[in-house]
């Protein structure tokens, strides 16, 4: 009867460790802005998703460490921790950096946001989905081959499609106008605001509180 009584035990404890360990996995989030390293990408429409980090990081106090496939922040709030992640392997290959910091951080893909620009939308409007096509951009494209599913939520940042035929590759990489660059920072604001929502209130809540604002 010990025996047995000890091996319920055990079982009790191992069980409870694994559910604590599930608890702690739920309370960790990944944030990742897409974009290219190098100054020349700095101010471009499709560095969008770092621009928003770099603002993030700057309201909060944070500092990004060079590591492994990218910038990385820490963030607490509210008893949740965010990764803040820019990936240094370049647009085409941020599945190489997301799935690292996934498995190393143990974040389970609905703890995940990416947030990238989108030309289907116009300037500065919000559109969060738990998932979807990578629209032909070619960093969710990356993620999606690597991860081997679509499913994982994304905060697309509208830069709108006004150029011409043909220009597309110069408009995405091309720097904010004048006018985009007035209105950026309520948009970053509204930014920072969904991050710590998605954490907090749940991709739902979210979606419902932020979508097309």
């Amino acid at each position: 009867m010990l025996i047995f009584a000890a091996m319920i035990n055990r079982f009790l404890q191992l069980f409870k460790g694994k559910k604590e360990l599930s608890d702690d996995s739920m309370k960790k989030f990944l944030i990742a802005g897409l974009g290219n390293i190098g100054a020349e990408y700095v101010h471009t429409r499709h560095n969008i998703g770092f621009k928003v980090l770099d603002y993030f990081a700057d309201k909060e106090g944070l500092n990004f460490a060079s590591l492994r496939y990218g910038s990385v922040a820490e963030y607490s709030y509210k008893g949740r921790k965010f990764i803040l992640l820019k990936p240094n392997t370049y647009m085409n290959l941020s599945g190489k950096a997301l799935k690292y910091w996934c498995e190393k951080e143990n974040i389970p893909l609905e703890n995940v946001l990416v947030i990238t620009d989108d030309l289907n939308l116009p300037f500065g409007t919000i559109r969060i989905r738990p998932k979807g096509s990578n629209g032909g951009h070619n960093g969710l494209k990356s993620i999606q081959e690597t991860l081997g599913t679509d499913a994982y939520p994304r905060f697309r940042f509208g830069i709108s499609g006004e150029f011409k035929k043909g220009q597309q590759v110069n408009y995405v990489l091309g720097e904010w106008d004048a006018s985009e660059t007035e209105k950026l920072p309520e948009r970053l604001e509204l930014s920072r605001e969904i991050i710590k929502s998605f954490g907090t209130g749940g991709l739902q809540n979210t979606m419902t509180t932020y979508n097309g604002k």
